[in-house]
């Protein structure tokens, strides 16, 4: 039985809203949207980040044979060689298309555009965009902000009373 980790369980602080600590959560839900185990999954992105390949610059430098071999060390090896093909080209289309995950997630006014943006990319599907909003809806969109197509951050207003009218 798969148990639904956050991204504070494994060492990840979104709500520092740091690129960096958003990327370590992008990464990791990049590798848990292969059909592999969850340990295997957390044992790549570990090793992905004893080796500081913790950003879309770090992954391109490492270059593909080097991502397969820590792919493989971790024993993600199934999806090895379609895993580090798909980390390098999401890392290169999201510096070409937004720059960073803080510039699309600030493009974003709801969780399901973001989810939509999210989806453009190749090798990106529903299910690895529902796992990074998991942990990316209740900083950057709270109280269901985003769900009423309110852009992050804006604060709620309650009904008037009769004396505000």
């Amino acid at each position: 039985m798969r148990v639904k980790r956050t991204p504070e369980d494994l060492g990840i602080h979104l709500s520092s809203k740091k690129e960096k600590e958003l990327f370590k959560w992008f990464l990791l839900c990049l590798l848990y949207g292969k059909p592999v185990q969850q340990q295997v999954a957390e044992r790549a992105y570990q090793m992905l980040a004893r080796t500081r390949l913790l950003s879309p610059d770090a992954i391109l430098r490492a270059g593909w044979d080097e991502l397969v071999r820590l792919l493989d060390e971790a024993h993600y090896v199934r999806y090895d060689f379609s895993t580090a093909t798909k980390l390098l080209h999401v890392s290169k289309e999201l510096k070409e298309r937004y720059g960073s995950l803080t510039s699309l997630i600030a493009e974003s006014k709801t969780p399901a555009e973001l989810s939509k943006r999210l989806q453009e990319f190749k090798y990106i599907g529903p299910t690895t965009a529902r796992i990074f909003l998991r942990g990316v809806r209740p900083i950057w969109y709270p109280s269901g902000a985003g769900a009423k197509g309110k852009k992050p951050g804006t604060p709620q207003r309650g009904p008037r009373s009769s004396k505000q009218r």
